[in-house]
Order: structure tokens, then sequence, then C-alpha cells
């Protein structure tokens, strides 16, 4: 199986020692990531976005990858944005205290309130990604968050909005309501659900925000990717966490599936769809939406080769650890 331009729509990097062993797994596979700004100090101002790239492509050093960076959102004005467009790819969107580092996240969607930003990122043409939950009983706050969804895409039908990580089939369906929703799939949601996590004995690195859902709702994802919906785009949300911070009380949320993400879709699409619908889902499908082109095209062949995941990278815990694949990534 062969990909051409594989990219990654919504990814963790963190920083510093983690930065330097994380980064490699993703570069080595894509042609580019998504860089999600939830830092312990979240990226606000261009100085530090920069510093932070700079951070990456070292960590990246030797392989072709971009990071496409992103800022996390605030009430931003127009004059501040037009200087910083250049510099980004997105506006992270997240709700306050609702995942990893995201206390300073927006408290309330009160449309006037947000308006001058994305009216300006609307005209600029600067896309707003979103983490959609509510702070409601934890199975709901997806699909509670369809509310705001809607109302973001009615009155800024200019302003392409991403759904991120979607998980509930309620936004499946939204995501073909309106022409300026999209959405970005995680590997680990096309194939667990919330027995997987706490059905039988807790499994603590597989417990992530939003949290996997029904079988029903985990039906409807694989049915967007697995048919290469045009709308629907590969975003890991791989999400790393030393194992003390996994294997304890109050455990942080959080899957790390970068290591395997192209060798597992692989199998998945083998399995269910074909070779076009995953070139579909894992680059062409964003390329379209972004108008993405690449001077030097990436292609990463998949080859059939049985080996282990291993138990551990570093201190991480990785998504299938231990667990036999059937394909390996080889650079051509």
């Amino acid at each position: 199986m062969t990909l051409k331009n594989p990219l990654d729509m919504h990814l963790h990097l963190r920083d510093e020692k983690m930065l330097d062993l994380v980064a490699p797994f993703s570069a080595k596979d894509f042609k580019a990531g998504v860089i999600m700004p939830n830092l312990i100090t979240p990226i606000t101002d261009i100085n530090s976005l920069k510093a932070y790239k700079q951070r990456i492509i070292k960590a990246c050093e030797n392989e072709d990858f971009t990071p496409l960076m992103t800022l996390f959102f605030k009430k931003y004005d127009e004059k501040f944005l037009e200087n910083a467009k250049d510099e980004i790819f997105a506006i992270k969107l997240y709700p306050a205290g609702i995942t990893t580092n995201s206390d300073n996240g927006i408290s309330s969607f009160d449309i006037q309130n947000l308006k001058p930003t994305l009216n300006a990122m609307s005209e600029l043409n600067i896309p707003l990604l979103i983490h959609g939950e509510t702070n409601d009983f934890v199975m709901d706050r997806e699909a509670n968050f369809a509310k705001i969804y809607e109302k973001l895409a009615q009155n800024f039908p200019n302003l392409k909005i991403v759904m991120e990580h979607i998980t509930t089939k309620v936004l499946c369906d939204l995501l073909k309501d309106y022409e300026n929703l999209y959405a970005t799939i995680t590997l680990h949601h096309l194939m667990i659900t919330l027995d997987d996590v706490i059905g039988g004995k807790m499994d603590p690195h597989l417990f992530c925000k939003p949290i996997a859902k029904r079988y029903e709702d985990k039906d409807a994802l694989c049915e967007l990717a697995f048919s290469g919906y045009e709308k629907a785009m590969f975003g890991s949300d791989s999400a790393p966490h030393p194992l003390h911070t996994k294997e304890c009380c109050g455990c942080a949320a959080g899957v790390f599936s970068a290591p395997v993400i192209l060798p597992v879709l692989a199998e998945l699409f083998e399995k269910n769809s074909n070779e076009k619908n995953l070139q579909k889902f894992i680059s062409d499908n964003a390329c379209e939406i972004y108008d993405f082109k690449f001077e030097k095209e990436k292609i990463i062949n998949l080859e059939k080769q049985e080996w282990q995941v291993p138990q551990k990278y570093g201190d991480i815990v990785p998504f299938m650890a231990e667990k036999s694949l059937k394909f390996k990534t080889k650079l051509i």
C-alpha cells in the first residue's frame, strides 16, 4: 500500500524532552502536522509560536516534515491577526478547563463577545479549530456542543470551522448540514468504545478527551472515514503523557498513537475499505479543503511485515502496546 503526503491534522508534540522523544515518530511518517498550542503556557503570541516551531524543526531534523502552527484562541484584534497570518495555520479554541492545559480557554460562547475576532478570521481566511465539549455529563458533552457549532456556522458562514476529533453520531450527521463545517477523526476513535476503556479492567492508556463513546458512534465515524467522505480528515490527537501521569489517580487524558498510525490505518482500510479512500482520509481531503500544494512529495510505502509494538517508548505507553501489526512503513 502506498500513500502520498500523509497529513496529521491534529497533533500534540509537547515540549522539551517529551518533544524530542515523540516528534520524530510523526515526522518520519507524515508530510506535515497541525500542531496544538496548549502547552503548559499556551502559545498566544507570535514570538512564542516561532520559537516553538524552531524547537519542533530541530527535534525533527533530517525529516521532510512541516509543522503547521496554531495559536491558542483569545480575543485577538484584526491588526494582530493581519500581522500573524503568514506565521499561523489556524487558531485553536478550547472551552475553559475541558481538557489538558485549557484553563485559559473560553468560558462563554456569546456571539457578540466572539464576533470581532471571528469576523477578522473570516476576512483573513484563518480557520477555527474547536475542541467541542460542554461541561455537562461526560457522555453528552460533545453532542450538546452541537448547538454551539450550529450557532457559529450560521453566524460566520465564511469561517472555516473544524470540529476536532469528533466521537459522536450527532456530529457526524451535523457535518453534512453546514457547508463551512469540517471534522477531524482519530485512529483510536475508529477502534474503541467506552467498553474498551472501562468495560472490564480500566485501561488508563485509552482514556482521552473526548472520551470514547458507544458502538453506534464508532460505526458512524467509521462510515465517514472508510467512505473517504470529503469533509472528514485524519487528525491523530496523538497526546503523549509519561507513565506516572497515566497509571495513577487523576489519570491524564490522551492516547499516544504516533508510532503506529499508518500501519494500523492500513490494516483497517484493507479490511473495511480500500487504498483510494485511505489516501483521501489521510491526505487528499485536507489538501482539497486547505488548498495545500507541496513542491516535493513524500511517498510512504506500507509493506507486509509483521512486527510487535513496544510496551513503552521512553516513559510513554503507546496505543496498541505489545500488539502485533502486519504493516510497516518505509519511506520511498
